[in-house]
């Protein structure tokens, strides 16, 4: 008998699967968390110390000309809102959930359920904290507003316009500028 974590991660394999067609540039990637999520039962646990998935928010404003981006605290960096699934299967809820707590922004909804993009990346070690794998799956949201309060995970926030990321290139990571590319109006 299936149990309802098994659906949720059934349902995340088919968007990882799905994805993969539709985004051949992108196909390694999205192997590689597949791969994760079948051979890791803990995958979606931060307690696993190798690395875990996570998810992650590319969220327009509502005209959908701007970005929200975050400096993220400890890594120093310009970013898409986004973090830790913390044992949750659902990673489009996780983005949900992200986004709304690192911007204060209530009212965030879906582009659409499909997985937007997908990165493997290396966070480095802190003290307490050895480096390991973000298995980050994101999804195109939009908010209902451009207010936002910055929290504690942030220096700070701001919407970001095509301008911006040209402006701003030496500032993100190639993930970031490639999901810039994406978006009708945000490109770099």
């Amino acid at each position: 008998m299936r149990n309802a974590v098994y659906d949720k991660i059934s349902t995340l394999e088919e968007k990882l699967e799905h994805f993969c067609a539709q985004n051949p540039g992108r196909k390694a990637a999205a192997q590689r968390i597949l791969d994760f999520i079948r051979s890791t039962p803990d995958c979606f646990e931060r307690s696993h110390a190798a690395g875990h998935i996570t998810g992650s928010a590319w969220l327009l404003n509502p005209a959908g000309d701007k970005v929200l981006m975050t400096l993220h605290r400890k890594l120093k960096r310009w970013l898409q809102p986004g973090g830790h699934a913390d044992g949750q299967s659902d990673t489009l809820a996780v983005a949900l959930r992200e986004a709304e707590e690192e911007s204060g922004i209530s009212g965030i909804t879906a582009v659409s359920g499909d997985i937007f993009d997908v990165d493997v990346h290396l966070i480095p070690a802190r003290p307490g904290e050895a480096a390991h794998y973000h298995y980050d799956i994101r999804y195109l949201l939009r908010a209902p507003h451009e207010q936002f309060v910055v929290s504690d995970e942030s220096e700070a926030l701001e919407w970001w316009s095509a301008a911006d990321f040209a402006e701003r290139r030496e500032q993100t990571d190639e993930a970031v500028l490639r999901m810039a590319a994406i978006v009708p109006g945000i490109k770099n």
